[in-house]
């Protein structure tokens, strides 16, 4: 969310990048918040003035009594009735003001990046590098779920029977390739100086609100039924929920923390031979990092961040690139945006694995995450999140590049320690 400041003062920078999203529907928008907030400022000065005169002429009350002036107290008082009458309408449309501004304000999109390409859709992001060789080997991959069948790693359609599309059961060496992945980069991002949390699986319409837009939320989010509670779709959603109003001092910043959870989104997706088995699905899990800094340092953090889920994914042999995100494939919070992608031996092309955001202090400001310089002024902290890795898409990397002639899979060395020993999986 903009400052209202920054809006008022700057209403063409606005319009003109939400020309740049493409989002053109959204631009009467700042003229109404203009508008808005033109009598919200006005209710406001108003009320302010009105309690101040009728401080001023209750104080009169007592000493007209006091002076037996019964008459004119009974006036006075008639005064401050029509005052209080007056403020309860103000206080009223005041509310009612800030309220409607706030509800545009929430869907104008935040100012993107100088650096961000100008694009309509993800068709137009950006190649930045690449990092590893591409290798397409002699003999023919197989599609992923095949490679898993056949190591009896993986049962879709028990998991129709119970829980329908988008679900499956992990067994055997597999499940445990999947718990080593996550195991590993738990330790990857402590080893880097990140601090480890387990964080809440559910958070309340608050924190939804204040991490993601409301496209996006009515797109992943599963509401419980009954509770002011939501599944989370990533636990970047819980741990920058985590400083909801809360006022941090600059010399405990930054903020570097990498998180472990379950994640549950409502969409599958397109239909069709690349979204069966484990790319699309309502349930997954995913290690997270989450940084929270001082404005001028998120940039060199956003570097930071990307490059730990590039230097992870080299460690396990899968060659990556990294593509930014045009202006058009953002969403709203965002300034900034990275895509982490790994080679694919059988479609002999990248598909997506993670994403790196910074997204200023957009979710700073709709959760309230302030902090205090050492000159006692407050502003609002810069967050930033990024994806270390989601086994469902790692694993379709994982054994594309690691497999074997035979079926077996090799175990890169990083990983063998959580795997027992082993180095291949037959």
């Amino acid at each position: 969310m903009l400052d209202i400041k920054f809006l008022r003062e700057n209403p063409e920078m606005v319009k003109e990048n939400i020309k740049k999203k493409f989002q053109d529907e959204k631009i009467k928008l700042v003229d109404e918040v203009i508008e808005l907030d033109q009598k919200y400022r006005e209710a406001k000065t108003r009320c302010d003035n009105l309690r101040s005169q009728r401080n001023k002429i209750s104080k009169q009350i007592g000493g007209l009594m006091a002076k037996g002036e019964k008459e004119e107290a009974e006036r006075v008082k008639a005064q401050v009735g029509q005052i209080n009458n007056e403020l309860s309408t103000l206080e009223i449309s005041e509310s009612d003001l800030s309220q409607q501004i706030r509800e545009r304000m929430l869907v104008i999109p935040n100012i993107i990046d100088d650096s961000v390409p100008i694009g309509k859709d993800d068709s137009e992001n950006v190649e930045i590098e690449k990092f590893g060789e591409p290798f397409v080997p002699d003999f023919e991959v197989p599609y992923h779920v095949d490679i898993m069948e056949k190591l009896n790693g993986i049962d879709i359609d028990s998991a129709r029977k119970t829980s329908g599309n988008g679900f499956y059961y992990l067994c055997g060496d597999i499940a445990r390739l999947h718990s080593a992945i996550l195991s590993y980069a738990r330790d990857f991002m402590i080893d880097r100086g990140f601090t480890y949390y387990i964080p809440p699986f559910m958070i309340r319409s608050s924190v939804v609100t204040g991490v993601m837009s409301f496209a996006e939320m009515e797109g992943m989010m599963y509401k419980i039924e009954g509770e002011d509670l939501y599944l989370i779709g990533t636990s970047e959603h819980s741990m920058i929920g985590k400083f909801i109003d809360t006022i941090l001092k600059e010399d405990e910043l930054p903020q570097t923390l990498t998180s472990y959870s379950p994640c549950f989104r409502k969409e599958v997706g397109a239909h069709g031979i690349e979204e069966r088995g484990v790319y699309r699905i309502h349930q997954f899990e995913k290690q997270e990092m989450i940084v929270v800094c001082k404005p001028e340092d998120s940039m060199d953090w956003f570097e930071k961040l990307y490059h730990n889920t590039v230097d992870f994914f080299r460690t396990l042999d899968i060659p990556v690139r990294t593509l930014e995100c045009c202006s058009g494939d953002l969403a709203d919070l965002k300034v900034k945006s990275i895509d982490v992608e790994a080679w694919s031996p059988r479609q002999k092309k990248y598909f997506e694995v993670g994403s790196c955001s910074n997204l200023g202090d957009a979710q700073a400001r709709r959760l309230g995450i302030r902090v205090k310089g050492a000159d006692g002024n407050k502003y609002f902290a810069h967050t930033l999140n990024n994806t270390v890795v989601a086994p469902p898409r790692m694993l379709i990397a994982f054994l594309e590049n690691n497999l074997n002639e035979d079926g077996s899979v090799r175990i890169p060395e990083a990983l063998r320690m959580y795997m027992g020993g082993k180095d291949v999986i037959k």
